[in-house]
């Protein structure tokens, strides 16, 4: 992964770890349940885009090496981002 991507990647995981640790605190807060709800939300948006970014990055990479090295390998990377993309969409 490429340094600035990777920079990327770490700060939205980062961020999401303090909300999850303030959602926990209002969770312990017995805070209002809408509003711990759209911080969950907010958290699951920011995995999201993390886990766009590193298959953006492996599509880019990996899968393009992969090719270079034969259909085979080509095709072996190209099932495994379908898996991906099969278990992001449900």
């Amino acid at each position: 992964m490429e340094s600035g991507d990777k920079t990327k990647v770490l700060n939205l995981l980062k961020t999401s770890k303090g909300q999850i640790d303030g959602i926990i605190r209002m969770v312990e807060e017995d805070r209002y349940c809408v509003d711990i709800s759209k911080q969950i939300l907010s958290v699951q948006a920011l995995l999201k885009k993390a886990n766009l970014k590193i298959i953006d990055q492996h599509i880019k990479h990996c899968v393009k090496q992969a090719f270079s090295e034969g259909e085979i390998a080509g095709n072996e990377k190209v099932n495994e981002i379908m898996d991906l993309i099969s278990k992001y969409a449900k």
